[in-house]
């Protein structure tokens, strides 16, 4: 039996006005999404547990079949885990964000999606000034970076662990400083380091050459995500089958690498709009030829999401659907091999919040022992219908895989 699980982040929505009262997947051209739920099993699913942050960490971890409740330690140390970075037993790992502030306000949580290269040469350039032997930054992809804080002791780590730090994408045009790092001590060390990072930035020659061409200037970090090396089980001793990981980022990479997937790197998968979505594809099915399970993660309706941009969470939506869902599923309907196709969303990121939801998002099984429900369409509206719930997400993939 053959496992492919194909996840559109932050695919699902609300009812929208200009759609006519429609969701996005209700508006989106999705045939072959479509195609799944009609000839298989249809229902809804929340992968984020109570009490928790509907954050992308915590809903592919519960995708993947583990309870954030008892694995998740923090998003920067799953990043780091792909970063190649061997986080100690008295370190905390924080994801790092190039952001752009105007006027006091978060008006750019990516910095005008930054390129990896300027990127690069900014995160370099504030660890040669602010880094030390307690303090390293780390590059990864774009906007999104690391820094790791060692600890001289526990009561450090700890004030380090449970400093209030707020998601930049969470408040996209909001003033910055009611959410600035608090709560604990070490929250001063973060502050002044962000503080200390827009004096440097603010001259730095990506920035000049950014403003000359009217694009968004890194002019700031944003620490936040915080958290300590996690210790799960591999993937392939809860579900007995051997898989791979395929994304643009590095969370769900780390994630995949943390539990044992395989991490495949697809060229040309950029984590944005414009990322490689038959490669994906293409990938995913030459790596059924050796392995029994693959995870496919696709970042662009999420991004569509935070910008507001309902065009273009519409069109990645129907591009994530004929690309890298058609192909898959064309493969396997002209296959002999036994299959399940799992098509679904890890959160909803409504593009009149720009952030992520709590929402129960609407999943779909297909393949050649699924037996066939009564809904035609992918979306929450129909999958509302079909009374099928599973409330804990993270029990989902016992049920796909058993």
């Amino acid at each position: 039996m053959k496992y492919i699980v194909l996840v559109g982040d932050g695919m699902g929505d609300r009812p929208i006005e200009d759609l006519g009262g429609k969701t996005v997947l209700e508006a989106a051209k999705i045939p072959n999404m479509n195609f799944i739920a009609a000839n298989g099993k249809v229902g809804l699913t929340n992968m984020i547990p109570a009490r928790m942050p509907p954050a992308s960490d915590v809903a592919n971890l519960s995708i993947l079949g583990y309870n954030p409740k008892k694995y998740y330690t923090g998003r920067g140390p799953l990043e780091a885990a792909n970063m190649g970075i061997d986080l100690k037993e008295n370190e905390v790992a924080f994801r790092c964000n190039l952001v752009t502030v105007s006027d006091e306000r978060m008006s750019d949580y990516s910095a005008g999606h930054i390129s990896n290269e300027e990127a690069k040469s900014i995160i370099e350039e504030l660890n040669s000034r602010l880094g030390s032997e307690d303090i390293k930054f780390y590059p990864g992809v774009s906007y999104r970076h690391l820094v790791v804080f060692k600890c001289k002791d526990k009561a450090e780590q700890e004030g380090f662990v449970n400093a209030k730090c707020t998601p930049p994408h969470d408040i996209a045009g909001k003033t910055i400083t009611r959410f600035l790092p608090a709560k604990t001590a070490q929250a001063a060390v973060l502050q002044r380091l962000m503080d200390e990072s827009r004096k440097i930035l603010a001259d730095h020659e990506v920035n000049r050459v950014r403003l000359d061409l009217k694009e968004n200037p890194a002019n700031m970090i944003w620490l936040w995500g915080q958290g300590v090396r996690p210790f799960m089980p591999k993937f392939s001793k809860l579900y007995h089958v051997e898989g791979s990981i395929i994304s643009a980022v590095d969370l769900i990479k780390g994630i995949g690498r943390i539990i044992g997937l395989d991490v495949i790197d697809v060229p040309g998968a950029t984590g944005y709009y414009d990322t490689n979505y038959l490669g994906k594809a293409e990938y995913a099915i030459d790596s059924l030829k050796h392995k029994d399970f693959v995870f496919v993660h696709v970042e662009a309706p999420d991004e569509a999401g935070h910008n507001g941009d309902l065009r273009e969470k519409i069109y990645s939506i129907e591009k994530f659907d004929k690309f890298v869902v058609g192909t898959v599923l064309d493969h396997f309907k002209s296959s002999k091999e036994e299959f399940r196709i799992l098509v679904l969303s890890d959160h909803a990121t409504p593009v009149a919040l720009k952030t992520h939801s709590r929402d129960y998002v609407c999943f779909a099984m297909y393949g050649t022992d699924i037996e066939q429900g009564a809904i035609k369409h992918f979306n929450e509206k129909e999958a509302r219908l079909t009374k099928f719930r599973i409330d804990k997400g993270y029990e989902l993939m016992e049920f796909f895989i058993r």
